[in-house]
């Protein structure tokens, strides 16, 4: 499909952004359902529909879960690259997450939520990775649509995500007929996610084909014979390796779920290191190109500490609001799931502002100093989460307003990091790497829930204040060291804004 100034079909952008803009809005639709009941599901007790684990484990589980996910973008963005092309891998990685949300509507127990990981975490990346780098293909680089195209693909990702946390948890409850008693119904919940991912993979296979390039149906740098002979022999190597650390853990009486999380940890730490190592001792690499990927590792921290932040509003805030917060507003009564719709909510709210301001504004800061700043306002939003606690106590149910205000003030944050990141990760790749590189994108949000799965088990009711106020100093801080390099990044991107 050639890239053309005229093609304004979908809101002023190609007509193929309307097809990844459903794909991902379906997509997350199902994600984002899963993920408003997951944690309850993980902590309630048996009788009340779930699996009795404690609420500290929960969240942990949920961290390294959701860093599990973008951990497997690397996969994605391989098989992407190399392998399969974007388009092909986008479906695959749809059919995988839909028999994720399968596993978990049927009552199983732990091995069906351990099934469903699998299947999601490795559905999910090869997704994501694949669909954001077909954004980028409807582009050529110095088109100034880009910024808002990616604004409103984000856009997208948020209309199914905000109507998730509302439509999933009332099907678990009996859509408000009482069909379930005063039991909570999870499968019933998890059934709608698997069922809006099938409608996101009936309307991309129908209508993908007609406004997406040809140039998704292959790869970029497909393998050669030997290449493939060594990939086989990396992948054999790779089981073996993870079974012998399982071996390693049983024999030693080691192998529970909170070592397992430990490990996991390590590798999503490990996994980034490596793959910039490669990219900037990669032959495949222009001097130019790799210059571009220095300028890119402070903006990659930055992002990890950012996403640690605004991705724990489905584990620290959830349980915030299940243990701390008045469920009701005006009279209305709430559930603990229904604040993860505030993240998408206010996307929704702030990308028309952000990206007319993209839009319009000719001298506006560069995408160094956008990062600096969304650290800022995350770090205010855990800061503000200290002050009910100060002034009310740990037993008092305080108004959900607070919430309110802390995801908005980090979804401030997230426009001046999340589309901004998708944009500047797609022109900052190497030719070689361009899915792999969006791989990594997402493999800052897998480092910063890595982190928080560990953390995560220093916030108890005696100790929130204290929590709230150190993580937030952090990020504030790491905003205004990024401040001060962001001149010297901004001329390591040769050229790019």
């Amino acid at each position: 499909m050639k890239k053309v100034d005229n093609d304004k079909a979908f809101f002023g952008q190609p007509r193929g952004l309307s097809i990844l803009f459903s794909t991902v809005m379906w997509e997350r639709f199902s994600y984002y359902g899963m993920r408003a009941i997951l944690l309850f599901y993980m902590y309630y007790a048996v009788e009340q529909g779930g699996l009795g684990m404690s609420q500290t484990l929960a969240a942990s589980i949920m961290s390294i879960y959701g860093a599990l996910v973008y951990i497997s973008t690397i996969l994605g963005g391989w098989l992407a690259d190399r392998v399969w092309g974007a388009r092909k891998t986008t479906f695959i990685g749809g059919l995988l997450i839909m028999l994720g949300h399968i596993c978990l509507s049927l009552p199983f127990g732990k091995p069906a939520l351990y099934l469903s990981i699998v299947f999601i975490v490795l559905g999910s990346g090869l997704l994501n990775p694949s669909a954001s780098s077909m954004v980028g293909d409807l582009y050529d680089k110095n088109d100034n649509r880009r910024d808002a195209g990616f604004s409103l693909f984000v856009f997208g990702i948020n209309v199914g995500a905000v109507l998730a946390p509302v439509l999933v948890p009332w099907a678990s409850t009996g859509f408000g007929l009482h069909l379930f008693g005063n039991q909570m119904n999870f499968h019933a919940g998890f059934s709608l996610a698997a069922i809006g991912m099938f409608i996101g993979l009936i309307h991309y296979s129908f209508a993908g084909h007609q406004y997406l390039g040809d140039e998704s149906l292959k790869p970029n740098d497909p393998l050669n014979e030997a290449e493939k002979k060594q990939a086989v022999v990396r992948f054999v190597v790779g089981i073996i390796a993870l079974i012998i650390v399982m071996v390693i853990m049983q024999l030693t009486h080691t192998l529970n779920i909170e070592n397992v999380i430990n490990v996991i940890t390590v590798v999503a730490i490990i996994m980034p290191i490596v793959y910039f190592v490669m990219m900037l001792t990669s032959d495949k690499v222009t001097k130019v190109e790799k210059s571009r990927v220095w300028a890119y590792i402070p903006l990659f921290i930055a992002a990890a500490i950012f996403w640690g932040i605004e991705e724990s509003g489905s584990t620290i805030l959830a349980l915030f609001a299940a243990n701390q917060t008045r469920l009701s507003i005006a009279g209305f009564p709430l559930q603990a799931a229904n604040f993860q719709l505030l993240n998408p909510l206010f996307i929704m709210l702030l990308t028309p502002v952000f990206v007319a301001l993209w839009s319009k504004w000719k001298n506006q800061p560069t995408s160094p100093s956008k990062f600096a700043w969304a650290l800022v306002f995350a770090g205010l939003s855990y800061a503000w989460m200290a002050i009910p606690v100060q002034l009310f106590g740990i037993s008092a149910k305080v108004s959900p307003w607070w919430l309110v205000g802390s995801w908005f003030l980090v979804e401030i944050g997230e426009m001046l990091n999340s589309p901004i990141g998708l944009s500047v990760t797609t022109k900052l790749a190497p030719a070689a790497f361009k899915s792999q590189m969006m791989s990594l994108w997402y493999m800052a949000d897998s480092v910063g829930q890595a982190v928080t799965a560990q953390t995560v088990k220093l916030y108890k009711p005696t100790t929130e204040v204290n929590y709230f106020l150190a993580v937030g100093v952090v990020s504030i801080l790491f905003g205004v060291i990024l401040f001060f390099l962001s001149k010297r990044i901004h001329g390591l991107m040769q050229g790019i804004n």
